[in-house]
């Protein structure tokens, strides 16, 4: 089970399920945004679960979904729909699976998962698609397993993305920082677990061929908006740094 893994936890109090009706009818509701021409945002208000939001990432030949947020409703299937339809939905890591289901079947989209993570998702369904090391969905949407908090973590590169430099969609494979300035990684965030080193630098590996200006974790805010390649490199040295105890801090 996903939530008891180490790398989650469960409530004192236990877990507690919920379906889509009732979050609905509990007043919750799709939030879509036009984030940059060719990328809507689509996350649900109030937030559910941890609050990530979906990326849709438009191109002429169809669109690819990213993290799925694990809210959808009539609303949310209108945009996408309205915005050319989906011809996939994935995920960076299996943490952001609940709703990859339901997003596929509202648009009779391929899922795809990393070969290395496919047995996290525990409702089997025919549209799954595995793959491993890098798949390029689209033309200029490229997959990219980087490893790291789980070994199929995963990002996109999106060429058209940042005006024509790049972006990079990470989810929480690199975090980006609330300053806006540095990214970061972690094993595990709500257990305040580190990546070692040798996952940071493969990681930073798995993306350098790849040109970016730009970074979208897996929120609304924080985005690194520029020099984001830069500020990879730089944050990993950093991190690297204080893991082996060599980091100047005065």
């Amino acid at each position: 089970m996903v939530c008891a893994d180490e790398r989650q936890w469960v409530p004192s109090g236990g877990q507690r399920w919920t379906t889509l009706a009732r979050l609905a009818g509990d007043g919750h509701r799709s939030d879509v945004r036009e984030l940059e021409p060719g990328l809507l945002g689509i996350g649900a208000t109030p937030q559910v679960a941890i609050g990530q939001r979906s990326l849709l990432v438009r191109t002429g030949e169809g669109n690819l979904l990213w993290d799925p947020s694990g809210f959808i409703d009539d609303d949310a299937v209108r945009a996408v729909r309205e915005a050319g339809g989906l011809r996939a939905v994935t995920a960076s890591h299996p943490h952001f699976y609940g709703s990859i289901v339901e997003w596929s079947r509202a648009f009779d989209a391929e899922i795809l998962l990393p070969e290395a993570d496919a047995s996290w998702l525990t409702r089997p369904s025919p549209a799954v698609r595995t793959w491993s090391g890098t798949l390029e969905v689209l033309p200029g949407v490229t997959l990219v397993q980087c490893g790291g908090h789980f070994p199929g973590s995963a990002v996109v590169h999106w060429a058209e993305g940042a005006g024509g430099a790049g972006a990079l969609l990470t989810g929480d494979t690199i975090f980006v920082t609330p300053g806006e300035d540095r990214v970061t990684f972690v094993w595990s965030a709500p257990n305040r677990l580190p990546l070692p080193e040798r996952d940071v630098r493969r990681v930073v590996e798995a993306v350098r061929p790849y040109a970016f200006e730009r970074m979208y974790g897996g929120w609304w805010t924080p985005v690194l908006r520029e020099r984001a390649k830069e500020v990879l490199e730089s944050s990993a040295n950093r991190y690297i740094e204080f893991l082996r105890g060599e980091a100047a801090t005065t």
